[in-house]
């Protein structure tokens, strides 16, 4: 990948040393020919932290922990320890540790800024591109344990979605804010290729090769090549590579990549990191929904504590279509692997937030020079709230899970008051145990007759499809948790080396009920998530990946 310079009349590696890091870069529209190239400063690197969620790995059949009242939420009553706390851990600066602040996921985050600002005790930051530092935040684990996006099924989903975007209106409605979505200029997108292409159609295209891709294969493709040789490479995101290399590898990857025929091999790690961020500058809509941009620059004009902006932040990502979402969550962890290696590469948080935001967030509509700037200033800032707090901003509140029960629980009865719909139940049920006896034997027996006929109050029968020991019946007690029940399979089924690694891959789903389907934290306690919901099916199977 390092060829001479005049091997290419076009390349341009030079960093731009003649403007000031704190120049705030225009908003790039589609059709810029150009690249950002805002030039770095060694006075303008920022010093900052990720979180890390302690996982446990013990293989204890059942081990003892104090019993712990609590609340229906899953919270311990004041007073009490919670147990595995989420917090930070600094990758950049151990030296200047902020002060740590408790973020609760059980309350509603509009409820809470409502009750701040009615006793007026609500902080306020001034957030300067010159701070070095932000809050750090410590989520403490409820009983039920921490969700992450990833573990709902789709229809649960759906309605996190519909229900972050009620609250993030209530949110900005309680700071006197219209969260209007002003409709952006669309463009339909190509139907085929790489570039232009919308999201959904590239993931469409990519699931006939991998049904379980969340995030599109080119796309991975472009983070594995800068990974193998550019995170050392110095002001690798700034940097132009060759014009013609990189015009002759888009034609390309549009033509050949689908059917596999494209040569990863000759492509250098500068035309990869040009050529991503090119990805998606020419989305035919934004990454991130710039149309609610407007309503984040009056919240940051009244001066909000950070952990305002991060609520806000949150309900924003969890309102994201799902291919968005997940190929953020993407972008976020490579874009750390670049950060730490900050010492070399000289891509500070802040650097990375400046040159990508405006390839992140754009619009196509006519905005003023100042319009440009408040959207480039604020699409920075969130980018790096974004990166500082990753590891916790993609598990879903649980305030909204606990709505969603409330939704499914609502369509329960609404289904048991209408005989009609109770009748075309019935019979799908018995087309598929007809279709399916076998699978119908196993998963699909209604939960309250088995409860009635073999499984005693405080017992569930886990089902393990995939394992040799495929049923089991477990007394639960106020100690059991997720990983407990994991472990028992495991020691029953450990007569075969095969078992265990099939085991290890594999996680408890608490599936119907008041819920589609919902992969479990390990360290949640399953006789809390048992009483509140009682009707669910419990089976061992694997996680999708990534």
């Amino acid at each position: 990948c390092e060829r001479p310079r005049d091997t290419c009349d076009n390349h341009t590696n030079q960093l731009d040393g003649t403007k000031e890091e704190r120049e705030l870069p225009r908003v790039i529209k589609p059709d810029d020919a150009s690249l950002n190239s805002t030039t770095l400063s060694d006075a303008s690197q920022d010093k900052e932290g990720s979180f890390a969620v302690p996982r446990s790995d013990s293989v204890a059949i059942l081990e003892t922990i104090p019993d712990l009242p609590v609340h229906s939420n899953g919270s311990p009553e004041p007073g009490q320890p919670v147990q595995n706390a989420v917090s930070d851990d600094d990758y950049l600066e151990k030296n200047i540790p902020p002060e740590a602040e408790e973020l609760s996921f059980e309350v509603s985050y509009s409820e809470m800024v409502t009750e701040a600002l009615k006793r007026k005790k609500l902080k306020k930051s001034d957030i300067k591109k010159e701070d070095h530092v932000l809050t750090k935040f410590i989520v403490q684990k409820t009983r039920f344990g921490l969700t992450e996006a990833g573990d709902l099924s789709a229809e649960d989903m759906k309605k996190i979605r519909h229900l972050s975007l009620i609250e993030l209106t209530a949110f900005f409605d309680a700071f006197g804010i219209q969260l209007k979505r002003n409709k952006t200029e669309k463009v339909k997108g190509r139907d085929n290729g790489i570039f232009g292409v919308p999201l959904t159609v590239l993931l469409d295209s990519d699931r006939k090769k991998d049904p379980g891709v969340k995030v599109p294969l080119v796309l991975q493709k472009f983070f594995e090549k800068v990974e193998e040789s550019g995170l050392e490479s110095e002001g690798i995101f700034r940097l132009s590579g060759c014009t013609a290399k990189v015009k002759q590898y888009r034609e390309e990857l549009d033509a050949k990549f689908n059917a596999d025929k494209f040569k990863w091999d000759k492509m250098c790690h500068r035309e990869a990191a040009v050529m991503l961020k090119a990805f998606f500058r020419e989305l035919p809509t934004s990454l991130f929904p710039v149309e609610y941009i407007p309503a984040f620059i009056s919240l940051m004009e009244r001066g909000p504590h950070v952990k305002v902006q991060f609520q806000a932040l949150h309900l924003m990502v969890m309102a994201l279509p799902d291919a968005n979402r997940d190929t953020a969550e993407a972008l976020m962890t490579f874009f750390s692997k670049v950060i730490a290696n900050e010492s070399k590469n000289r891509m500070s948080l802040w650097n990375i937030s400046t040159v990508m935001a405006p390839n992140l967030f754009f619009s196509r509509s006519k905005h003023s020079d100042y319009e440009e700037l408040l959207l480039a200033n604020t699409a920075a800032h969130i980018i790096r709230l974004m990166l500082k707090y990753q590891k916790i901003l993609w598990k879903v509140p649980s305030f909204l899970i606990t709505q969603v029960r409330r939704m499914n629980e609502a369509t329960m009865l609404l289904k048991k008051q209408l005989p009609s719909v109770r009748k075309l139940l019935r019979r799908r049920t018995l087309e598929r145990e007809t279709a399916s006896p076998k699978t119908s034997k196993v998963l699909q027996k209604s939960p309250s007759a088995r409860r009635m006929s073999d499984v005693p109050e405080g017992v569930i029968r886990v089902h393990a499809p995939l394992l040799s020991k495929v049923s089991m019946a477990i007394q639960l007690n106020s100690q059991t948790k997720a990983k407990d029940i994991l472990a028992k399979f495991q020691y029953e089924n450990s007569h075969g080396s095969s078992e265990c690694i099939k085991i290890q891959n594999q996680r408890l789903y608490e599936i119907g009920g008041n819920i589609g389907e919902h992969c479990l934290d390990p360290d949640a306690y399953i006789l809390d998530v048992y009483r509140i919901n009682p009707q669910a099916e419990w089976v061992i199977k694997p996680q999708p990946s990534s």
